[in-house]
This record gives C-alpha cells, structure tokens and sequence, in this order.
C-alpha cells in the first residue's frame, strides 16, 4: 500500500483526465493550477509514472490512459457505497440474484414477510438468466435454477416446482374444456421458446402416453412470463411451473388442467460463496427463504 497517494492527489488526476488545461481543472477542483501541477507532479513522482504530456494541453500518456478508468471507478464506487450506507440509516443491504420470471412471480409477493420479520434487512433484487459469478457479480447470495451442481459454492435445495397444463376461464368458455389429454391435441398451446431446463409439451404428452410429433402451437415466447400472460389473455393453454402461477390459480384467472403428477427436473437451490452463509443477516435471510420454500413445496406435490 505504500504506492497508495492521499485522496485529494487521486483526485487531482482523475478531474484532470476529463480536461485539458491546468485552468479548467483548477476550477473544477477549486483551487490554483500551481496546485494542480504540484498535486500531479507529486503523484508521477510515488508512482514513477508520466501520467500527462504538457504542453498548450494536458493529454495523457500511455501509462495515464491505463490509470485512468481504475481511479474513475474507484471514486464512482466510493460515492456510491457512501450514498448506500446514508440511505440504509443502519439496515444491512443484501443484494440477491435470480432470474427475472422467479422475482417476478415468486419471491416478490413474500418479500413483504421478510421485511415484517428483519426490518434490518434492506433486500436488493437482481435479476438476471446469466450463470451467477461472484467473482465479477456485486450480488452477495443467489437463487439459481438448474440441478445443485454448483462447484466452490455453498448450495442448499429450496424447493422442486411441478408442471401442468393452465387455460383461463374465458378460453376454456370458448373453446370447451378437454376431457382427457389427448384433447389438448386440436387446442393452440402456448410454448416456452429456447434451450431451456423445463421440459416442454412433448414431454409431458410423453409422460401421459400421446406419442405425438404435430403439435397445434399457436405462438413461441421468449420467456415463461409471456406465455403465462398469453394464457391469461386467452391466446391458449400453457404448460405452467407451480411457482409461476400461484396467485393466478389461487384467484381462479387461470385453472389447472388434468392431475398429472409431472416434477420439473429441475429445482430452485440458494447459493453464496463459501464462507459467507454464516454472517447474520444471511443465515436471517436463508432461514426465512427455506422456511417459505418447505411450505411451497408442500403446496406443490
């Protein structure tokens, strides 16, 4: 750390590699150009670096150019985490990570719980399909789908969702309701699009015994959101997650078709860097999202 300049000398040279005079950097800064060549001159000298060609304008030399961005961010950060912490007025900030269809449809409409519970804990979603890395993440736990393999990592299973045929009422009054799964063949259904992890409609019409390569498909969506809107808008039937339509079956905006007992292959795991599970607000945050899960499980055999 002995290569490490006091604040302002940082400063100095970060306000002077978005100007090109002494002068204009002075008055950012509020002070003399002499004291903005001697704070310069002082940070070549614990460096051994020229930063700045002098000339009629100040530019940057090779050396400086590369320094430049990392004292940027430095200070950017530095502001932000103040700004933080005055915002939090005492509460911890947990920065959780998980895909943008579970915040959405699960873990939001329980976060009110959370905060009942551990007022101290001050939840920042993030959301993202991208495999979670710590390393370059600024997230502090996870919630992963996928199959627990998740090396170097402290993992815990939450819970294992199942996979049904949904329709909502006003369809269903249109078009009939299906007897029996062989019927869902002359219905427009509602397919995932992509690689995914969920298994599709050929393999749940596989696990009821319809062997089948002609599929009525209406339209292909991009995420599990738009597919289970395009069911609440009567567009066709959706093979639904359990977790993604709690609220919709509980109100009665979409109903389950046929019990099929069909686990997602698939499961929600809690995941963090080794180590980090045991910090309190953590292990708080941990015990409640667990605790949730076993009962949502329960609810989803």
């Amino acid at each position: 750390m002995r290569d490490l300049p006091p604040t302002a000398t940082l400063r100095a040279f970060e306000v002077a590699t978005r100007h090109t005079t002494f002068t204009s950097t002075a008055d950012e800064l509020f002070i003399t150009q002499s004291a903005v060549s001697h704070q310069l001159k002082k940070l070549e000298e614990i460096w051994g670096l020229q930063l700045f060609q002098r000339g009629k304008t100040l530019s940057l030399t090779p050396a400086g150019a590369a320094l430049a961005p990392l004292v940027r961010e430095f200070f950017s950060k530095l502001e932000t985490t103040l700004a933080d912490l005055r915002e939090q007025k005492g509460r911890v900030r947990l920065r959780v990570s998980t895909t943008y269809s579970f915040a959405l449809k699960w873990l939001l409409p329980r976060l009110p719980e959370l905060a009942r519970l551990h007022p101290e804990i001050l939840v920042s979603l993030e959301s993202t399909d991208k495999a979670i890395n710590f390393a370059s993440a600024d997230s502090d736990v996870a919630i992963r789908f996928g199959h627990g393999n998740y090396a170097a990592l402290h993992t815990e299973f939450m819970f294992r969702e199942q996979l049904f045929p949904v329709a909502s009422p006003a369809f269903l009054a249109s078009f009939g309701t299906p007897s029996g799964p062989a019927e869902l063949l002359r219905f427009p259904l509602l397919t995932r699009d992509g690689a995914d992890l969920v298994p599709k409609w050929d393999a749940w019409f596989k696990l009821v015994g319809i062997n089948t390569d002609v599929l009525h498909e209406s339209v292909r969506f991009a995420d599990t959101n738009m597919t289970i809107e395009a069911a609440l808008l009567g567009q066709g039937i959706a093979l639904a997650r359990s977790g993604h339509v709690e609220k919709e079956i509980r109100e009665g905006s979409l109903v389950r078709l046929f019990d099929v007992n069909f686990p997602s292959p698939a499961a929600y795991y809690f995941v963090c860097p080794q180590g980090i599970e045991t910090q309190p607000h953590i292990i708080k945050f941990r015990n409640w999202l667990l605790a949730e899960s076993q009962q949502a499980q329960l609810s989803y055999r």
